[in-house]
């Protein structure tokens, strides 16, 4: 499939939502779209109702997604990794001092 049946739905503009393919004239990603749907299985109806998307803009997400699947799943799988490594590097708060046994660790914060 052709990147020019998605042209007037799709573009991926340098600076805009950091040069990621989006829905032209709103800053939601194609990645975004996908997670919602595929990962959180939220309808298409849902989607453009909870956020005033039209069923085609939403249809053209998800086309171009299938179309770049493999592109697509290594970014969400690098933000992954890096949430990974951040939880890492700055454990919670909250979490630490619970487990050094605060009753109230919010009050902590």
């Amino acid at each position: 499939m052709s990147d020019l049946q998605f042209s007037f739905k799709i573009e991926s503009i340098p600076g805009v939502v950091g040069g990621q393919p989006h829905i032209t004239g709103t800053r939601f990603t194609v990645k975004q779209i996908a997670v919602w749907h595929e990962f959180m299985g939220l309808g298409v109806d849902q989607i453009a109702s909870e956020y005033g998307l039209s069923l085609a803009d939403i249809y053209a997400a998800l086309s171009y997604f299938f179309d770049h699947r493999t592109e697509i799943m290594e970014a969400i799988q690098a933000e992954e990794d890096l949430v990974t490594q951040l939880k890492k590097q700055f454990p919670s708060k909250i979490a630490t001092a619970h487990a050094e046994g605060m009753e109230n660790p919010v009050e902590f914060v």
